[in-house]
């Protein structure tokens, strides 16, 4: 939604209520403060309105940006999921850049919904290096080829569960290592993850790959790489 398109639904909903007889150029002039021929020529697309133009001609109608908005536009941008059943939360499908970017979650990034227990969801324990509060905490994701690496824990096509809450490099489980989704030149690769140095190391549990290292950057931690700890595989059949 643009600025010149939100001024032309302003347009819209003023001409409703003049054609409906409940308005008037002359009182909507009165009651901004603007000339009538400053209302008659933004009405008529002459002129556009300044934003405390806007805010003026909004108050004197008792109007908000909402109400500029169309309801499809933003249930669409919305970043609030649907209701889950009682026992159960939905938690989001997405795609890599998604889970990389974006602290929450529109719809329009939606590309399926899983349910997945309550109970297993809140005995997951989150540990941040970094804060990530406000940020939707769990999402899925489904792998490509690339999880080959990964192999036989990860299959291709399977869906993980990322755990955003978790980019700590501190074991979850005593003696087993993490599994993480971390962000590698724009895209997401699942590994096993240790910091050696300013390197953070890349093990695939499928020793005929390669092991990767990435050179943090100078400004960066191990956290601001790694997304979220897998907490959850699951494979379709």
């Amino acid at each position: 939604m643009t600025f010149q398109q939100l001024q032309e639904n302003l347009r819209r909903v003023i001409w409703e209520r003049i054609t409906a007889g409940r308005l008037s150029g002359l009182r909507l002039a009165r009651d901004t403060g603007f000339e009538q021929a400053h209302i008659s020529n933004f009405l008529n697309r002459k002129r556009g309105l300044s934003l405390e133009g806007m805010d003026k001609v909004l108050a004197a109608q008792k109007l908000s940006v909402l109400d500029l908005l169309d309801p499809a536009d933003i249930n669409k941008r919305a970043s609030i999921p649907p209701p889950a059943e009682q026992s159960f939360e939905n938690v989001l499908l997405v795609d890599a850049a998604t889970v990389i970017a974006d602290p929450l979650v529109t719809n329009e990034k939606v590309r399926d919904i899983y349910k997945f227990k309550r109970s297993f969801l809140r005995r997951l324990r989150p540990e941040m290096q970094t804060r990530r509060d406000g940020w939707t905490r769990f999402l899925l994701i489904r792998v490509g080829a690339e999880a080959m690496s990964m192999y036989p824990r990860i299959l291709p096509g399977a869906t993980v569960l990322i755990d955003r809450h978790y980019n700590s490099l501190k074991p979850y489980r005593r003696g087993e290592p993490n599994l993480y989704a971390v962000c590698q030149d724009g895209e997401i690769t699942v590994k096993y993850v240790e910091l050696t140095g300013n390197n953070l190391v890349l093990r695939p549990h499928n020793q005929t790959f390669p092991v990767q290292v990435i050179s943090l950057a100078a400004d960066k931690t191990a956290a601001d790489y790694i997304l979220g700890r897998i907490c959850y595989v699951g494979i379709e059949i």
